[in-house]
């Protein structure tokens, strides 16, 4: 029994590194960048990639899409989308007499929302019941939306030209957000050199079915988590409310979505159970887009603010530490 139950575990979790893997060895953005992308998608959540135009964060939605396998659509959002354009509309069939419908680009496994802020807000909002719910809703129906699920959206910084916030509501539907940053030098020199400079992906071939993405994602959701470390992520979670510099803090969506991530980044160390340092890891991207701060406004330098604010109160709130080493992650609390 014991052998069947970790069987799952070790194939997942070298399945998770060798995604990781594929993905790194063709692009330019750092590894934890990659890990970050992977856990979010065995976590079973949605990714938000932001920073500037051409630091590679379409070819990082590119190459999951590839990696994954599945089917794999792209959108290009601009002002002028309407929500049809997603979800997709029916058409009359003139030999039948009825309207059939016809899916839009959100029906596949992997969807590249490429430049997502660009979109107008009723555009926006067609993919919060996508998003949440895995779902789209129609000409009076709903429609079940393809599993895995996986949303790589990606946008530019607020300041620029063309561009709409994301409402709170749809950045509480993304997992992660995390942004690139330039490549470094050594990086940059040889993204130019290399042959397959205008085609990074040219070697990436798919590395891992659709059965085998949904059973890496039933492992995630099988990781043990201890009830000293679920309060421990609650406590996180607690504190952004609280913070003199934050007007919002995070949702109980957030917890969960953090909670999902630590079980994911422990899948990927190769463990049944979570520990603190998993929470710690992830948390971060998991709640800094997420937070309303004092002074308000949008962009750049404010994500900046309150990735810091998440950081000085990981530093604050007290960490359980390990009552014993077992095979359950036994971990007890203590003050400071």
């Amino acid at each position: 029994m014991e052998h069947s139950e970790s069987a799952p575990l070790e194939e997942s979790t070298t399945l998770a590194n060798e995604l990781v893997d594929a993905l790194d060895a063709v692009l330019s953005c750092s590894r934890g960048v990659v890990e970050l992308a992977v856990a979010t998608f065995i976590a079973g959540g949605h990714l938000l990639l932001e920073d500037v135009p051409g630091v590679g964060k379409t070819t990082l939605a590119r190459a999951l899409g590839t990696a994954i396998g599945g089917d794999t659509r792209r959108i290009q959002f601009t002002p002028d989308m309407l929500p049809g354009d997603l979800t997709g509309v029916s058409v009359y069939n003139q030999r039948t007499g009825n309207f059939d419908f016809h899916p839009g680009p959100l029906f596949a496994n992997i969807v590249i929302a490429d430049e997502v802020n660009r979109a107008n807000p009723k555009a926006q909002s067609a993919m919060l019941e996508a998003m949440g719910e895995g779902q789209v809703s129609a000409d009076g129906r709903t429609w079940p939306l393809p599993d895995p699920f996986f949303v790589v959206a990606t946008q530019n910084p607020i300041e620029l030209e063309g561009t709409y916030p994301l409402p709170e509501a749809q950045l509480d539907r993304f997992m992660a957000c995390t942004d690139f940053g330039y490549p470094t030098a050594e990086a940059e020199c040889a993204m130019l050199t290399s042959p397959d400079s205008a085609q990074p992906l040219r070697s990436l071939h798919e590395i891992c079915t659709v059965e085998q993405a949904q059973a890496m994602r039933a492992a995630v959701a099988q990781i043990m988590l201890s009830t000293p470390v679920a309060r421990y992520i609650v406590d996180i979670v607690s504190a952004t409310r609280a913070h003199t510099g934050i007007r919002y803090g995070a949702s109980p969506r957030a917890g969960l979505h953090l909670a999902a991530m630590a079980r994911a980044k422990a899948l990927m160390a190769g463990r049944g159970f979570v520990i603190p340092d998993d929470v710690r890891a992830v948390a971060v991207p998991v709640l800094g887009h997420r937070l309303v701060l004092q002074d308000g406004g949008y962009g750049v330098a404010v994500m900046e603010h309150a990735k810091r604010l998440v950081t000085e109160i990981l530093d604050q709130v007290a960490v359980p530490r390990a009552e014993r080493r077992t095979a359950v992650g036994g971990f007890m609390r203590h003050e400071r």
